[in-house]
Parts: structure tokens; sequence; C-alpha cells
């Protein structure tokens, strides 16, 4: 699959009219991309499983020492770590000593056809963070600064039980938009709003078909 057969006409065939893929604007420089990654939500759980068979989840640690409630995991050349030494990137899954399993191969023509929805050419993530919510899972409102790479977007994919998307502004006390956020939805944010505010209200109990009673969520970034 390649970028340019992520998003286009003919995979509108695929969806009724009401649920076909669509843009719908959160701001300058942020979009969700409504359905993007739907027609492919198979493939990529499929793919989800290769990667946590490989770095299997884990409940990290905040440096302030309290457990997170979302579960995560990380694919490609840099993988997210949190613990008491603070947040960053590293090549090593401190789990197993051994390097993050590659991305697969259908996630970054994803990444790079719904960076270029919010009109973010060139995309080339060399992070992917998997998280899994269960009902009552949450991420605190924060801003995304682990990144060297502050010009490249952040790509957000959500697989699985509907979620409720906070994303407000460059300060704490900004006005914050609730976006409900379902299966096959992506969530782009980059430029002017690379820096904004966001979280996940706790998870809704539910049941979904393809994951059960949660929701997977692959988030793509350019660390360094």
């Amino acid at each position: 699959m390649s970028a340019s057969a992520v998003g286009t006409g003919a995979n509108l065939a695929l969806f009724d009219d009401d649920d076909a893929p669509r843009i719908e604007p959160l701001g300058p420089g942020a979009v969700v991309w409504r359905a993007g990654a739907r027609a492919f939500d198979t493939a990529l759980l499929v793919a989800v499983d290769q990667v946590t068979a490989q770095a299997p989840w884990r409940h990290l640690i905040t440096p302030g020492g309290f457990r997170m409630s979302v579960a995560m995991t990380s694919c490609g050349p840099l993988g997210w770590v949190s613990d008491r030494r603070g947040y960053r990137y590293d090549p090593i899954d401190p789990d197993s000593g051994r390097p993050w399993p590659p991305m697969p191969d259908m996630f970054m023509p994803l990444a790079q056809a719904a960076a270029t929805q919010a009109g973010f050419d060139g995309f080339e993530p060399d992070a992917c963070l998997i998280n899994r919510y269960v009902p009552g899972a949450r991420l605190t409102l924060h801003q995304d600064r682990d990144e060297r790479d502050a010009h490249s977007p952040i790509v957000s994919v959500s697989l699985g039980l509907p979620a409720v998307f906070q994303f407000g502004g460059p300060t704490r006390r900004d006005p914050k938009q609730r976006i409900t956020l379902v299966h096959g939805d992506v969530v782009v944010w980059g430029g002017p709003a690379r820096f904004f505010h966001h979280g996940v209200l706790p998870l809704k109990a539910g049941r979904h078909p393809l994951t059960g009673e949660q929701r997977i969520n692959l988030t793509f970034r350019r660390a360094r």
C-alpha cells in the first residue's frame, strides 16, 4: 500500500455516503480526518498484534511516580519511554534490551497520507506510540514537547471504542474543544497548533466488534 493509495477517491466505494472519509477542521494546522483509517482497520490491528508480540503492552511510570492508566508500547527507530528519570525517546526497549520492532509496512503510508490531509507533505515519522485504553483509562491534558523536530505534525489514529478527545490551546487555561473520535478517525495537528494542549477523557465502557472492550490509538511523530 502506497501513500497515494490511502485516502484516494477509489477508497470511497468502501463506505456509505454518510461514512465516507471527510475532513473536519479544528483550527489552523489541525484537522480530524473522519474515517480516514477505517478501510484498513483489520490490517492495522493485525499489525498492532505483531508489534505487541515483540514489545508487549506496559504501564509506564511518570517521573512523579504515578502509573499511567493507558497501556503503551512503541515501534519504529525510536520508542517513547517514561520513568523516574523523565520522559524521552530511546532506540532501545528498556523491557527487552532490544531495539523496538520496526514499523509495519502500512503504518508509514497511512501516517503520510493523513499528514497531507492537513497540509503537511513529506511527513517522515520515526516513532509510533501505540496506546491501549480500557474503560476508565484516560490521558491527562498535556503538550507533546519531547520531540526535537517541532516542525512535523502529530498524527493520531483511533481504532475501537469511541473516545472524547480534548483539544485546547498553547496554555492549559485555553478553552478546549471536546471531539468524539470513533473507529477509523485520524487527528492531525501541527504548524500553529503543534504545541496545543490535548488529552483523552476517561474511556466509557462498551464493546467494539474488532477490538472488544478497548480502544487502540496509534500516534506518529518525528522525534529527531
